[in-house]
């Protein structure tokens, strides 16, 4: 926090004074909060934030202090907070948001009684959105994309977790990574790019061979367009399920990925118990998502290998699934994460809904839903090092609630859109009330 140091004159870019709180998060430089910590999270009443001209965090403190530290300096703007809170912008580390038509059709069936996999088998599902995304055009599916993406940053998301995956062929697959590159500069916010071929199984094919030309073709294109800076994908991902890619085929496409330099974080146990926390810790995985059908042994084996798990409760509540067992997890040490899951098929892009929910149905704690959506998020898709919590040398990532307790984001359920005052990315407001 404020170092409470020499009086600094230098002009900075943002002054956040005086609100009623500012939620820090982590207490001092930690990746992740696990157990415990997760509901300890680091809170500074009537406390002020300055964000340099470089974006990142200087100071978060106490109001009077922060005003003795930089009297006299310039702000290009200054917010007074008195009677707000301020948290650090949201992390979803779960979105599928690259995709052309829509499902609603499919939503009746599920609510008529139709489980997923008797929709996917029908020939509905994800190979559905599929022939939509092959036939759309880059400009149909960027201006959709910056849509949805702007929807999130109106609810608070800074940084949002970006899958391909609705191509199931290497033109498409690029097509929809080459579209999350291009919305890197048309909205503001941070898009950690995920390469998810692999999604699921294209028609007409068998897992192993699809696996197969994933990891001699897919991959190594993707990483040489990473290579020559055409395309930033950072994460690889794999569907883990019964019927979809089984262990060993996953397993294969994982390593492979993990070689080229990627890092791993994929869907597991959704349906059926898979062994995906065993895997994950075989292979180094940074995260695993889903996880309703864990057993007790992958958990522990996550746990120990400080592999983060992403909770969906938003799909887990469209889909009529079993809860993941966040209390469980959350005691054995592993480190909860959440995502939104926003797809076709789970239609919720708002991470306060997302926290709501899993405060609700996961029985997480206020502050334990809103570390899992924050620092550890961002230790889930590898940007703990910038974001996730307010703390200096981070980037200046904020929202301000118009409530003087922070837990009015996720107790006032569906009213994000009313009490969200400002969304701040590197120190620039770039949503306003």
């Amino acid at each position: 926090m404020s170092d409470g140091g020499v009086a600094v004159q230098v002009a900075q870019r943002l002054l956040v004074r005086g609100a009623a709180q500012v939620v820090v998060v982590c207490r001092g430089g930690q990746r992740y909060l696990a157990g415990p910590d997760m509901a300890d999270v680091a809170i500074v009443p009537n406390g002020s934030v300055v964000v340099g001209r470089d974006g990142d965090v200087v100071a978060v403190g106490p109001a009077e202090e922060i005003a003795a530290q930089f009297e006299g300096c310039s702000f290009d703007q200054i917010i007074d907070a008195q009677g707000h809170s301020v948290i650090p912008g949201l992390v979803d580390a779960h979105t599928h948001p690259v995709w052309a038509g829509d499902r609603v059709h499919e939503f009746a069936m599920k609510l008529a009684g139709a489980s997923y996999l008797d929709v996917h088998r029908a020939g509905g599902g994800i190979h559905s959105t599929v022939e939509w995304t092959r036939a759309a055009g880059e400009p149909q599916l960027l201006a959709s994309l910056c849509e949805r993406l702007r929807r999130a940053l109106r609810a608070g998301t800074t940084v949002v977790e970006a899958k391909s995956g609705y191509g199931l062929e290497l033109g498409t697959e690029l097509r929809m990574l080459r579209t999350l590159e291009r919305a890197r500069a048309l909205v503001p916010l941070r898009i950690v790019s995920s390469y998810c071929g692999a999604h699921a199984v294209p028609r007409g094919r068998d897992a192993d061979g699809y696996a197969e030309e994933v990891v001699r073709e897919h991959l190594p294109a993707v990483r040489r367009l990473v290579e020559d800076g055409s395309l930033r994908v950072e994460l690889a991902d794999v569907f883990l399920e019964r019927g979809v890619f089984e262990r060993d085929a996953a397993r294969s496409v994982l390593r492979a990925a993990r070689d080229l330099g990627f890092l791993l974080n994929f869907h597991g146990d959704e349906f059926t118990d898979m062994g995906a926390g065993e895997l994950a810790a075989e292979l180094g995985a940074r995260a695993v998502s889903h996880l309703e059908e864990t057993s007790d042994q992958g958990i522990a084996a996550m746990a120990t290998a400080r592999c983060a798990a992403v909770l969906l409760p938003s799909t887990a509540y469209v889909l009529r699934l079993k809860e993941p067992r966040a209390r469980a997890m959350i005691d054995a040490g592993v480190i909860v994460a959440l995502g939104s899951d926003f797809n076709p098929n789970a239609y919720c892009i708002a991470m306060p809904v997302v926290m709501n929910l899993a405060c609700v149905r996961l029985r997480m704690s206020l502050p334990e839903a809103l570390a899992a959506a924050t620092i550890n998020a961002a230790y889930a898709l590898g940007c703990e090092e910038r974001h996730g919590s307010l703390e200096p040398g981070k980037q200046g990532d904020m929202v301000i609630i118009a409530e003087p307790r922070w837990e009015h984001i996720i107790y006032q359920l569906g009213c994000h859109g009313d009490i969200i005052s400002h969304v701040i990315t590197q120190g620039n407001v770039v949503y306003e009330k």
